[in-house]
């Protein structure tokens, strides 16, 4: 512990196959600070996976834990795949995050193979599409290198749900973090996207106004209407060659929503318009976080 898994997983069986993340250096990040990244023995993770097939036989979702299980070597994760799909035989489904990184370290030809032995879908956290706002939280990636990992993915046939981290720009550069972001996301074949809402533990927060300022400017927080203004916004300018399924489920989101744009842009926005000035009640603060 702490362990983390995409809202999407609530339902999903679980094996940490790392330990933390091998980046760890994300400034609005707190999830991985207190561990040090390691990959698990790959006798430990397999004694695991048939210790739980003896109570849940019947699991047809697999979430592979922590924050960076791209980092293993593609031997490694083959091994578990396949030993996953034989302890499970009603399995459809395993997936897990992927740093920009660990994603540009496999050649096409491994994730394909990672996609033919049963990996399916990963979770990536672009944050933001702005090259400043990514040098700003010390993200490791630039929009580029984002783009080029995400087609990688898709060309080897894993499908991709993407993140967007909603007030990151603050009050000073939030048209800076939405442009840019749009800009990338509508170059990217996702499959899915998800925006979530910035959410400060104080384990980070010195952290990350320090690397915020240190190009100039400080950091301002976005209260709620500036969070619904950066919303209506991206989803304004977010035109993807095909459709995707858009997400604002996590519990860090000012307002739950779900949709499938283009297609139900007009219906969205009409949402957080009414929001914006009162008509729609908010997510209370108490029930908002990681």
């Amino acid at each position: 512990m702490p362990l983390y898994r995409p809202p999407s997983e609530a339902y999903s069986l679980i094996f940490q196959v790392t330990l933390g993340c091998s980046f760890n250096q994300c400034s609005f990040c707190s999830m991985y600070r207190t561990k040090s990244f390691h990959i698990r023995p790959i006798e430990e993770v397999l004694s695991e996976i048939h210790e739980a097939a003896r109570f849940h036989p019947n699991e047809r979702r697999v979430f592979l834990a922590d924050g960076d299980a791209l980092a293993c070597p593609t031997e490694y994760l083959k091994q578990v795949l396949t030993t996953l799909y034989q302890a499970f035989p009603k399995l459809t489904r395993v997936t897990c995050y992927a740093l920009p990184s660990n994603l540009l370290r496999k050649s096409v030809k491994e994730l394909s193979q990672l996609r033919k032995q049963g990996l399916t879908m990963i979770y990536y956290g672009i944050e933001s599409g702005s090259r400043e706002i990514l040098k700003r939280i010390t993200k490791g990636a630039t929009p580029q290198s984002m783009l080029t990992g995400v087609e990688k993915a898709r060309t080897a046939n894993l499908k991709v749900s993407g993140t967007v981290i909603l007030g990151l720009g603050g009050k000073t550069l939030w048209k800076e973090h939405i442009d840019g972001t749009t800009t990338l996301v509508n170059r990217m074949p996702l499959n899915y996207l998800s925006t979530l809402q910035i959410y400060l533990e104080p384990i980070v927060q010195k952290e990350f106004r320090k690397k915020f300022s240190r190009i100039g400017g400080n950091y301002e927080p976005q209260d709620d209407l500036g969070i619904l203004t950066e919303q209506a916004h991206f989803v304004a300018n977010f035109n993807p060659t095909a459709p995707v399924i858009f997400r604002a489920n996590h519990a860090s989101n000012t307002l739950p929503l779900k949709a499938i744009l283009p297609r139900d842009r007009d219906k969205i926005l009409t949402v957080l318009s009414a929001a914006a000035n009162g008509k729609i009640p908010l997510r209370p603060l108490s029930q908002r976080g990681l």
